[in-house]
């Protein structure tokens, strides 16, 4: 036996009384990292239209999954635990316990595929980011065109929120025509010189939304005319920090993703810690209590342990049980060949039986 320890009948009361509390409390984990996986997830849907892609969403998905059955899973440990003091109600566990002890050594490992995951997608969300703001900006005219209609109310409100500009920097907004054409007046001549001076005829300026504006700067904020130091009165465009937010949103974005997924670590670790502690609990005192129950006396002092043979006897018990099953799903190629070859000499042995000559007395 594996880690065997000596319960006597107060030392099981005490183990159920204490893993009652401590399955109640896996409960409460379990309601927290669904609500954690339901906050990751909103904050993920109200940015998606700057995301090209929806792979991050695995992370709070899962959580979502695994708070839900850890909190029946765990709720089914505390039932065990009552029915454990009644000798007559705990053998209607014994059949289910193994599925149990299944479901919850899965939830563990699930839980510790989102600590890796959280820190594995960082490159792919801030590609998606990357592509999806890059395909804000270049919509954020476009407010007259179904499906975009929102995008410049969503630009705006980002980059307010997280004190950011563009998507690696302001320079980004020279790059695009952010400005639609129904605010342009084609009459005029700057805006026909723009137009002309670019290949795509696109109206370009070195100028970017309100929404780049910082507040803390001193002075009041200047959009237009960005590179032009004499544009402006007591103004160097290579000096000029504190005008516009000089982050990316691309950055700022994914430094808030990732530092809420690199938040939910540490409470998931704990998480781990608590529902493995469930598991090995709940294993000695169904041992325990299965003990009892085999001697004669049901309040005797049992044994508990973790596993009834060694790790390399149980892996190979495990293995030779896997074995047996693929067995018996397969079908021996060598039994249908059999039967028409001994069909065959059957009827051979009639025929010649048929073909004898009758012995005469």
């Amino acid at each position: 036996m594996l880690m065997k320890m000596q319960f006597s009948q107060q030392r099981r009361v005490r183990l159920a009384q204490g893993l009652w509390l401590l399955s109640w409390l896996a409960v409460t984990c379990g309601a927290f990292i669904f609500c954690l996986g339901v906050y990751l997830k909103i904050e993920l849907l109200r940015r998606a239209e700057v995301m090209e892609n929806t792979e991050i969403h695995v992370v709070p998905n899962i959580l979502l999954m695994v708070g839900l059955a850890s909190i029946g899973t765990n709720w089914i440990a505390s039932r065990v635990c009552q029915d454990s003091l009644d000798m007559s109600r705990f053998p209607r566990w014994k059949g289910l316990l193994l599925a149990w002890f299944a479901v919850a050594t899965l939830l563990c490992c699930l839980l510790v595929t989102v600590v890796i995951l959280s820190y594995a997608l960082q490159g792919r969300l801030e590609e998606s980011l990357k592509i999806g703001l890059r395909n804000g900006i270049r919509f954020y005219k476009d407010t007259d065109v179904p499906g975009r209609c929102f995008q410049k109310e969503t630009i705006d409100r980002l980059q307010m929120e997280f004190r950011c500009c563009g998507n690696n920097n302001y320079k980004d907004w020279f790059e695009v025509q952010w400005v639609s054409n129904r605010y342009l007046d084609f009459t005029s001549k700057d805006v026909k010189d723009r137009i002309r001076s670019n290949v795509d005829g696109r109206y370009l300026l070195d100028g970017v939304p309100f929404s780049c504006c910082n507040p803390g700067s001193p002075r009041p904020c200047l959009q237009n005319h960005l590179t032009d130091n004499h544009a402006h009165y007591n103004y160097e465009y290579q000096s000029e920090d504190l005008n516009l937010f000089n982050r990316g949103c691309r950055q700022a974005l994914t430094d808030y993703y990732m530092g809420l997924m690199n938040s939910t670590g540490p409470g998931v670790l704990s998480v781990i810690l608590i529902q493995v502690s469930v598991i090995l609990s709940l294993r000695y005192l169904q041992t325990a209590v299965e003990g009892a129950m085999a001697s004669e006396n049901p309040e005797d002092d049992s044994v508990g342990y973790l596993l009834e043979k060694g790790l390399k006897d149980t892996f190979e018990d495990i293995k030779s049980k896997a074995q047996d099953l693929l067995k018996l799903a397969q079908v021996d190629p060598t039994t249908g060949e059999a039967c028409p070859e001994a069909e065959d000499e059957k009827a051979n042995n009639g025929t010649d039986k048929a073909a004898s000559p009758t012995p005469t007395s």
